[in-house]
């Protein structure tokens, strides 16, 4: 793993370990949540913006994207 690779990876360990405390969530309920509505790959391919922001507004941008998706589908 390149460093880049392993920083995108610590970063989607932040996230989702942040989002499940915000939410009151299981790990298990967190990651199916993510893994549902494409979290995960959203927040890796945005990684260079994202990574630079606050871990308030980065919870609060994982959840409207998860509310666009529901609604897209």
């Amino acid at each position: 793993m390149n460093k880049k690779e392993l920083d995108i990876a610590y970063f989607l360990s932040f996230c989702i370990e942040q989002y499940k405390m915000k939410q009151g969530l299981s790990g298990e309920e967190t990651i199916s949540l993510f893994e549902k509505y494409n979290v995960l790959s959203y927040l890796s391919d945005n990684f260079e913006v994202l990574h630079t922001q606050s871990q308030q507004w980065l919870m609060e941008e994982i959840k409207e994207y998860i509310t666009k998706q529901k609604k897209a589908n």
